[in-house]
């Protein structure tokens, strides 16, 4: 089984990642494409998962993208690194908590690199360092395909996270790679696909 890589250096706007990413979907389904982890960066842009609520909306002017991801109201923004997935769960152990632990550990194993120690909640879906959420994960599923992802925050702006309740979790914070370790870490895209691939062959 092999999984093509992509990293896309230039900013990719929401919808026509999301059209990418749904393409890609069906193709994996009917055997056309290989699986695929995408790499990248969105321009600003607040998107709400299938059980969002109104209520998460703080600042009423900002425009929200509806998605068909689980989760909730979060943000994507430069400096925050996007990784895409579309894994065929019908070649491996049809356990999305097992996907979703995978994921989990190799955001905390990529964290570690840099001397964060960062860890899972086992009632909040996400990467913490302590208090902070440094990583939101939001996954759908389609006939056992796996796809959507995370977003790990680098050295984004944080304050643009002042207009929602990210991911509906009240009085909690955000933080980054740079807030932790005042470092804008720079051609790290192929260190963190290796450590995904090399986890979702042990599914």
């Amino acid at each position: 089984m092999s999984i093509e890589i992509k990293i896309s250096k230039n900013r990719v706007p929401y919808k026509k990642a999301m059209l990418f990413l749904n393409k890609r979907v069906e193709e994996v389904k009917n055997g056309k494409k290989r699986e695929l982890i995408w790499i990248l960066e969105h321009p600003m842009t607040y998107t709400a998962g299938i059980s969002f609520n109104q209520r998460e909306i703080l600042d009423k002017k900002i425009e929200i993208i509806k998605t068909n991801r689980g989760g909730k109201i979060t943000l994507h923004n430069p400096g925050q690194k996007i990784v895409y997935f579309v894994i065929n769960l019908n070649k491996r152990k049809k356990d999305i908590r097992k996907f979703i632990n995978v994921i989990e550990n190799s955001i905390i194993q990529f964290l570690n690199t840099y001397k964060i120690k960062s860890k899972k909640d086992e009632k909040n879906i996400g990467i913490w360092v302590d208090a902070k959420k440094i990583a939101a994960i939001g996954i759908r599923v389609s006939r056992w395909i796996a796809y959507h992802g995370c977003s790990i925050n680098m050295s984004n702006n944080l304050n643009q996270y002042l207009k929602i309740v990210p991911c509906g979790l009240n009085n909690k914070k955000v933080t980054s790679v740079f807030n932790e370790k005042k470092i804008k870490p720079k051609n790290y895209e192929n260190k963190l696909a290796g450590i995904f691939i090399k986890n979702i062959f042990q599914i």
